[in-house]
């Protein structure tokens, strides 16, 4: 079911070749506009956005939420509702249906949907640990919605009126190997250690989720991140957390697949995080620099 005038779907890409196609021909009809927001990749991307219907802009990236922002405020939408998805998701047929009934009937009132995200890991859907139902916020009315201002984990922020929980998933498939996964994630440490390190300062953050412990997910997530994740020691945190979601919810359940997930996810990455703070720490006072000096110097990146 077509829905002219309704919906555009922004997607930003690097190098995704692999994942674009399916990410896109998951969209169906429900689209009007389809817009990939390429930062310069040196592969197939463009071509594989251009032969499924997309339009192709390229801006430079530094940070998931600039470069969201960038794409909202200079991109041609023209239509009522706006999506944020990346790369390696799809939605599911079930949403895709659930969304051509729900979008043309939503009251004045409505001006965000939250989606759940069910993710695959070496072909297995990851159910436990605490990874599903993970609710993220991916739809919203054009013009009332930003990405909060944060290196890293950034969520998308109403400026008013009320949420709507759909009942069908999308689903995260990233169909790169191992050795890509970790350079990844190596990256996204980097930019969590920022995050963590301007909470530790007082750095402010604009357009930010509001930590609220009996909130929606993502603020609950943000509440015990800053109130309670942040005050753990380095290097001990990860160990409590990759125990509490290996054992206490279950993630042994999610078989070799699963515990090479959470090891890695919820471990690995967690102590990779740790050890960055503790470099720049090291590195600002051994070297008589503030902590901003330190990142742009050893990770050149301007905070």
């Amino acid at each position: 079911m077509a829905m002219k005038g309704l919906l555009s779907v922004i997607v930003l890409t690097h190098n995704e070749e692999q994942n674009l196609g399916d990410c896109l021909a998951s969209m169906g009809a429900l689209c009007d506009a389809k817009f990939v927001v390429d930062s310069y990749s040196s592969d197939k991307t463009l071509e594989v956005a251009r032969s499924n219907g997309a339009q192709v802009v390229q801006h430079q990236f530094e940070n998931y939420s600039k470069q969201y922002n960038w794409a909202l405020e200079n991109l041609p939408i023209r239509t009522k509702w706006v999506m944020r998805m990346d790369a390696d998701e799809r939605l599911t047929p079930e949403l895709l249906a659930e969304l051509s009934s729900v979008l043309p009937s939503l009251p004045d009132n409505v001006t965000g949907l939250y989606v759940k995200r069910r993710v695959h890991f070496m072909g297995r859907w990851i159910r436990h640990g605490g990874y599903y139902p993970v609710w993220l916020l991916r739809i919203w009315r054009t013009g009332q919605g930003c990405i909060e201002e944060r290196w890293m984990d950034e969520h998308v922020r109403i400026t008013g009126g009320e949420n709507l929980f759909l009942k069908n998933d999308i689903y995260e498939e990233n169909v790169k190997n191992l050795h890509w996964w970790i350079g990844k994630h190596n990256g996204y440490a980097t930019r969590e250690a920022i995050d963590l390190l301007g909470l530790q300062s007082g750095v402010p953050e604009c357009n930010k989720v509001k930590p609220k412990l009996l909130g929606t997910q993502e603020q609950r997530k943000r509440w015990l991140k800053e109130n309670a994740y942040k005050k753990i020691p380095l290097f001990a945190r990860p160990f409590f957390y990759f125990i509490y979601r290996y054992f206490f919810k279950f993630g042994f359940m999610d078989g070799k697949e699963g515990l090479i997930w959470h090891f890695l996810q919820g471990f690995w990455y967690r102590f990779l995080v740790d050890a960055k703070i503790y470099e720049i720490k090291k590195n600002a006072r051994d070297g008589n620099m503030d902590i901003q000096t330190v990142i742009k110097k050893h990770y050149g990146l301007d905070v």
